[in-house]
């Protein structure tokens, strides 16, 4: 079954799993399986008047529309590709007095789409939108009742003279947004910045380790290729971060999606055993010692969450290095309850510009996390970027051009060549390259000069830290 430039999927039944997706040729790494653009699509409330409605770019200055007083667009040219899907919105949202919420806004999109284009299978889309999963059965009460709330404000919304649905429709537009809405990213790929529908990667089941990989690039999802696929094979993709045990990683999936993962890496719990690894040697800790540092653990993360939030980044330092000195007597160095402090700290320390530091334990924690990803994996190829960059600034150019070269090497696969942050990381890997260079052939004057251009240039400040993972696939509230 392929339809408009999809003849290199198809659908299938998935045993045990309902519908997925499977290859109708063979992929390599990095190879794109699909573009595909949003069925229908939209800004996140918080984030309206600093992205752009149609390309979901951040923009300094954005261009707003001038009937509804509430979209924003890069220039004229979005403005223009928007009409069609904004021009009942804005004058909804005129008659309405305000914008209701981004839920309520898909809805209206989807059903609008539907209204226009009719229910039957959309151009390009292997599956209706109306044959999609919602699991509103599965819905536990405060879910209901949230379903409820967005009917009502959604009836609110609609037009009286637009197409009317039924109650029991709209309810599965909802249900469908609430478990297959995927999250849209910023350029750069490292804000969430918009939720859309996206029916065909819809289609693609979980795995915690996939063969596929999804990345928002230019105004469009695409599915990537990780591994080497043959035709036949399941295409798959992670709802969910790899980095966890097991356990968590199945109740986060049935909590959210409603399934019980089998993939082998849940049943046969694999890397679970280096995920709680405890330092081995003659001065093996106690169980009662481990527990106690596991404990100590969790309780420093939520303080540091606090902190975070107020900003108190010299107390997220603090308890880090406090944390560490506990943890490091005990904890292997693949432990993940080491790892999340050790990614915090680097990143804490690079943003207060403590590169030295910042460098040792970004070099930990890639070390820790090489042993544990998928070697294609996107939060991977992010993270040893990350500590190329602090070793950059640290002025260690040798480990710093090394570590942006690997993840080069990884992002090329999971965003591509064409990505924004991919051609930001091939100017690094460039300039590195020319600073390793003359680094070896006069130490003494590399550091004479980085000295003097860091007296001329003040240095390039990190990016404040976020309070928030990187993207994850699919948008659900929590």
């Amino acid at each position: 079954m392929t339809k408009g430039g999809m003849e290199s999927v198809e659908v299938f039944t998935a045993e045990g799993k309902g519908r997925g997706l499977k290859a109708q040729k063979e992929f390599l790494p990095g190879d794109v399986i699909f573009a595909e653009p949003a069925y229908a699509a939209v800004v996140f409330d918080s984030l309206t008047h600093v992205i752009c409605h149609t390309c979901f770019k951040r923009q300094e200055r954005l261009h707003r529309c001038g009937q509804c007083k509430f979209a924003y667009y890069c220039d004229r040219t979005c403005q223009r590709a928007a009409w069609l899907n904004h021009k009942n919105e804005c004058s909804s949202i005129k008659r309405h007095g305000k914008a209701p919420t981004e839920n309520i806004r898909l809805a209206a999109r989807i059903l609008w789409k539907m209204e226009r284009e009719g229910s039957g299978l959309a151009e390009g889309c292997l599956v209706p939108i109306d044959e999609l999963q919602n699991h509103v059965d599965s819905f536990g009460d405060e879910e209901r009742k949230e379903l409820r709330a967005d009917v009502e404000s959604f009836l609110e919304f609609w037009p009286p003279h637009c197409q009317q649905f039924g109650m029991q429709f709209i309810s599965h537009i909802f249900g469908v947004i609430s478990c297959n809405g995927f999250t849209l990213s910023d350029q750069r790929g490292l804000q969430a910045v918009g939720v859309g529908i996206f029916p065909n990667l819809c289609q693609a089941n979980h795995d915690c380790w996939p063969n596929c990989t999804v990345v928002f690039n230019n105004g469009k999802i695409e599915l990537r290729a990780l591994s080497k696929i043959s035709p036949g094979d399941e295409l798959t993709v992670s709802y969910v971060d790899f980095l966890s045990l097991s356990e968590e990683r199945r109740k986060q999936l049935k909590k959210q999606y409603y399934f019980d993962c089998t993939c082998e890496h849940c049943k046969k719990q694999l890397k679970d055993d280096l995920m709680l690894a405890v330092k081995t040697g003659e001065s093996k800790p106690s169980a009662d010692m481990v527990k106690e540092v596991i404990q100590l653990s969790k309780d420093t993360l939520e303080k540091i969450n606090k902190a975070r939030m107020e900003g108190n980044y010299h107390e997220v330092v603090k308890l880090c290095r406090e944390c560490l000195k506990k943890q490091e007597p005990v904890l292997g160095d693949t432990n993940i309850y080491l790892l999340r402090i050790l990614s915090i700290a680097s990143e804490v320390l690079s943003y207060l510009q403590m590169f030295e530091e910042a460098a040792d334990y970004a070099k930990r924690m890639v070390d820790g996390y090489l042993k544990i990803y998928h070697p294609n994996n996107a939060q991977l190829g992010m993270a040893v970027m990350r500590a190329g960059v602090t070793h950059w600034h640290a002025g260690l150019i040798e480990a710093g051009h090394g570590l942006i070269c690997k993840a080069y090497a990884i992002l090329l696969i999971t965003h591509g060549p064409s990505h924004p942050i991919t051609k930001d990381l091939e100017v690094m890997r460039v300039q590195t390259e020319m600073e390793l260079r003359m680094f070896q052939q006069n130490e003494f004057m590399y550091y004479k000069m980085r000295e003097a251009a860091l007296k001329n240039q003040k240095i390039q400040v990190m990016p404040e830290p976020s309070n928030e993972n990187a993207p994850s696939l699919f948008h659900k509230k929590e």
